[in-house]
C-alpha cells in the first residue's frame, strides 16, 4: 500500500480513509505543528545539512546543545549523536570488538547491534555456563531495551548471577524505549544498576524523537573513544538543525509523552483482555496473535503495522498507539478488538 503523505493517525488509500495504527512515531512529532516550526526555524539557521566531519576546525554549537540535553534526559555522563541508529550500533561494536573476548546476545536483537559469533545468554532457559565459569575475561552483552514481541522492558536481573571473574559491558538498543518508557520518556539506561563495568545506550532518534539520527550514551571516557574512531571522524554528523531541535523541543517532548500515557491509560480502561492480544498500559504496542483479527480490523478500515523482519519470519502484527490518536480513534479500535474477543 502506497500513500502520498505522512501516515499519521488517518491515511488515505485508493481515495478511502483508514485509521492508521502503525509506524514508529510514538510521540506524534512528525506532524506536530509546534515541533515542525522548530525544525523549520533551525533549518533556516543551520541549513538543510552540514557535510563536514565533526572533528573539523569549525565546530557547531548545535551539537553541544542537543547532546547536553540528551545526556541529561537519558541520565548518562555524556552522549554523541550520529547520522542514524544503525551507525550508532555499528560504531559501538567496532570499538568493543577490539577488547571483547566474547559477545553474548539476549533474545532476538536488532541488526544494529548484531555481531558474528555472538553466543546466547540463555540456553534452554538457563544461563549460559560460560557466564558462570571462573575464567577471567572481558565480555559484552547485547540486548534491546524492549525485546521484539514484548511490551515490557528487558529483565536484566541475570546480570547479578554472572561470575565476578567476568568484566561485563552492557550494550542496550533503546530505539523503541527512549522517549517512551521511564519518567518523561527517559528510557531504561538510568535505571540499570547492576555489578557491571560499563553500560552503553544506542538508539535511533527517528522513532519517538521524530528526527533522523542516532545517539550513543555512556560514560565520558567511552564517548571520547567513539569520537576518535576513524569511522566517526570520517563521517558527517547528524543534521545540526535536527540536533538543535532536540534541545529546543524539550517541553514538547514532555507534553507529547503525557498525551501518549493518557491514550494508553484510556485503552487499558476499556479493553477486554484475552489471549488474542498482548498489551501493557505502559507501552504503546499491542501485539495481535490472530491473523483473523488483523483482517477484521482492515474490514473496519483500520490499518496496523504488519511486516517481516526477515524473509523467512512470520509476519509481525502490531498496533501502534501514538500521542496523536484521538479518543474517538481509540474507541473504534478497542470496540473492534472487544467485539472479536467476545467470541472467545
Amino acid at each position: 500500500m502506497k500513500v502520498e503523505k505522512f501516515p499519521d493517525r488517518v491515511i488515505e488509500i485508493d481515495q478511502e480513509q483508514y485509521l492508521y495504527f502503525g509506524g514508529t512515531a510514538y510521540l506524534g512529532l512528525p506532524t506536530n505543528t509546534a515541533f515542525q516550526d522548530l525544525v523549520i526555524q533551525n533549518i533556516l539557521k543551520w541549513g538543510t545539512t552540514y557535510g563536514s566531519s565533526r572533528t573539523a576546525n569549525i565546530q557547531l554549537t548545535a551539537y553541544d546543545a542537543g547532546e547536553t540535553f540528551l545526556a541529561s534526559h537519558i541520565g548518562s555522563e555524556s552522549t554523541v549523536t550520529v547520522s542514524s541508529g544503525m551507525l550508532a550500533g555499528k560504531l559501538v561494536l567496532e570499538k568493543l570488538k577490539k577488547k571483547t573476548a566474547v559477545f553474548y546476545h539476549l533474545n532476538e536483537i536488532h541488526s544494529a547491534i548484531q555481531i558474528e559469533n555472538s553466543l546466547p545468554v540463555f540456553i534452554n532457559e538457563k544461563l549460559n555456563d560460560r557466564l558462570l565459569d571462573s575464567k577471567p575475561e572481558k565480555i559484552t552483552i547485547l540486548t534491546d531495551g524492549v525485546p521484539s514481541f514484548q511490551t515490557k522492558a528487558v529483565d536484566l536481573s541475570f546480570l547479578k548471577e554472572i561470575s565476578n571473574h567476568k568484566e561485563v559491558t552492557l550494550v542496550i538498543d533503546e530505539s523503541h524505549s527512549l522517549g517512551i518508557v521511564g519518567e518523561n520518556g527517559s528510557g531504561i539506561y538510568s535505571s540499570i544498576d547492576f555489578p557491571i563495568k560499563r553500560k552503553i545506550l544506542v538508539s535511533s532518534l527517528g522513532k519517538a524523537f521524530g528526527l533522523t539520527g542516532g545517539v550513543i550514551a555512556s560514560d565520558s571516557e567511552f564517548i571520547q573513544q567513539i569520537k576518535e574512531i576513524e569511522t566517526f571522524t570520517s563521517a558527517a554528523g547528524m543534521n545540526p538543525a535536527f540536533v538543535q531541535t532536540i534541545y529546543d523541543a524539550s517541553e514538547i517532548y514532555k507534553i507529547q509523552h503525557q498525551k501518549l500515557l493518557d491514550n494508553l491509560n484510556y485503552i487499558d480502561s476499556i479493553l477486554i483482555k484475552n489471549n488474542n492480544i498482548k498489551f501493557d498500559k505502559n507501552y504503546p504496542l499491542i501485539y495481535l496473535l490472530s491473523n483473523e483479527l488483523v483482517e477484521k480490523l482492515k474490514q473496519e478500515k483500520i490499518i496496523i503495522a504488519s511486516f517481516r523482519y526477515t524473509k523467512e519470519a512470520e509476519p509481525l502484527n502490531r498496533i501502534v498507539i501514538t500521542a496523536n490518536h484521538l479518543k474517538e480513534n481509540l474507541d473504534k479500535l478497542v470496540t473492534t478488538l472487544n467485539d472479536f474477543n467476545s467470541r472467545f
